[in-house]
């Protein structure tokens, strides 16, 4: 890149409205791209660390870090230079063979996670699925369910992705009507109420399946034990504890987990997003040998799951997440962003949580929705998202400084005050 996109803080200037900043679709349309998303009317063409520009070279401070895909920033040096030494080498074999960068990936990643496998996809939807799958063989294979019969609970505003089976068990309409009929097996209980979810398990659950803080939801975070109650109903009723922590996981809230926050351990971790360090779709299930040793040979795969670029990528995530250094500064950081937007509260904000570096910010009505909040502050050079009409989140990359999440903060006032 010819010139940093780090090298100051300025406001942008009142000549780039939501309808100039579209890059060279000056009508802010993409008439060849499918309507599956309406994103914000900026075309982004470059990136570095927590800044990104667009086609025209107007800066913004990225606040939502692809929903904790770039956890680590924008093309980050370590992980740019594992990816350029992998591409010299090779980046796909299909797993009809073995590669020599998988065995060190898995085991590192077992390692993190303390367990002993690894099971690499790409996607987070295709993680789940995958720990959908494995819940109902083991549930046949080792708990004695009989057959067609196995059961999972989840929770009501849960996101797992967007597949047919996963928006199946969703209770948001935009993600589930239309697309019936759906695959059966699943109850749904209040997300945050474990003696419902205790009432829900009977002898044909296999699998809990829960996020430990709902992202899309507006990250919202449960009561305090309520993971240690399914961690321990799990335990008494033989049934699997699986953590979704494709969002929330490798470092955003200020544990490399979420569910480190309550000190419990799930039978299968979930994990993808920040695993690919912004770069590649990495996925992964990960669990001990007695759990996701049940899936046999030919039973389930992909042809870019585990390949050795993904695999070199993920690697040094691991690596990086390792030192602890990542994790402690989403929590320091994270009580610096709790301090500034609690300081709204009751002006035009009405209810703030945080979780590490990971923040829903709830809109007062009278002020603006949360997509007019968002449009607002990206006239300002900041981009967060949406979601559910009033909410707004916040996850920069783990990377920002001080300053900048400062900078964020008094352009947020602005938008507020205005």
């Amino acid at each position: 890149m010819s010139e940093p996109l780090t090298s100051s803080i300025t406001v942008p200037g009142p000549a780039t409205s939501a309808t100039a900043i579209v890059g060279s679709r000056a009508t802010g349309t993409e008439p060849h791209v499918a309507e599956n998303y309406s994103p914000l009317p900026v075309t982004i063409a470059r990136g570095e660390g927590v800044w990104v520009a667009d086609a025209e070279g107007k800066r913004y401070l990225d606040l939502l870090a692809a929903y904790s895909a770039v956890n680590f920033g924008h093309r980050h040096p370590a992980l740019v230079a594992a990816v350029e030494e992998q591409l010299g080498r090779i980046t796909l074999t299909s797993r009809a063979f073995r590669s020599d960068m998988l065995e060190p990936f898995a085991a590192a990643l077992a390692r993190l996670c303390g367990k002993d496998l690894v099971l690499p996809m790409n996607t987070g939807a295709e993680a789940v699925e995958t720990g959908i799958k494995v819940a109902r063989a083991w549930g046949y294979r080792v708990k004695g369910v009989a057959p067609e019969a196995a059961r999972i609970v989840v929770a009501a505003g849960n996101f797992h992705g967007r597949t047919t089976t996963i928006v199946g068990f969703s209770d948001d309409p935009v993600a589930r009507e239309g697309f019936g009929p759906f695959a059966p097996g699943f109850d749904v209980v209040p997300y945050g109420d474990a003696e419902a979810l205790v009432a829900a398990i009977t002898d044909e659950t296999v699998a809990v399946l829960i996020e430990p803080i709902q992202g899309e939801a507006g990250v919202i975070i449960p009561p305090e034990d309520y993971l240690r109650r399914i961690r321990e109903v799990c335990t008494e009723r033989n049934v699997l504890f699986i953590a979704d922590e494709i969002q929330s996981g490798l470092g955003r809230v200020g544990e490399t987990f979420a569910c480190d926050r309550e000190g419990v351990v799930p039978d299968l971790y979930l994990l993808g997003k920040a695993l690919g360090g912004g770069i590649l779709p990495v996925s992964a299930v990960v669990g001990d040998r007695d759990v996701l040793g049940v899936i046999r040979p030919g039973e389930h795969g992909s042809t870019f799951g585990g390949n050795p670029l993904a695999a070199a990528v993920g690697l040094r995530v691991v690596e990086m997440l390792e030192s602890g250094e990542f994790q402690e500064r989403a929590a320091a950081l994270g009580e610096h962003l709790r301090s500034g937007l609690e300081a709204f509260l009751g002006h035009g904000v009405t209810e703030v949580r945080v979780a590490g570096l990971w923040a829903g910010v709830d809109i007062d009505p009278a002020i603006g929705t949360g997509r007019e909040i968002a449009e607002r502050l990206m006239e300002r050079g900041v981009l967060v998202k949406d979601t559910h009409g009033q909410t707004v989140r916040i996850a920069p990359p783990i990377v920002i400084r001080t300053t900048e999440l400062d900078w964020a903060l008094e352009q947020l006032r602005f938008v507020l005050d205005a």
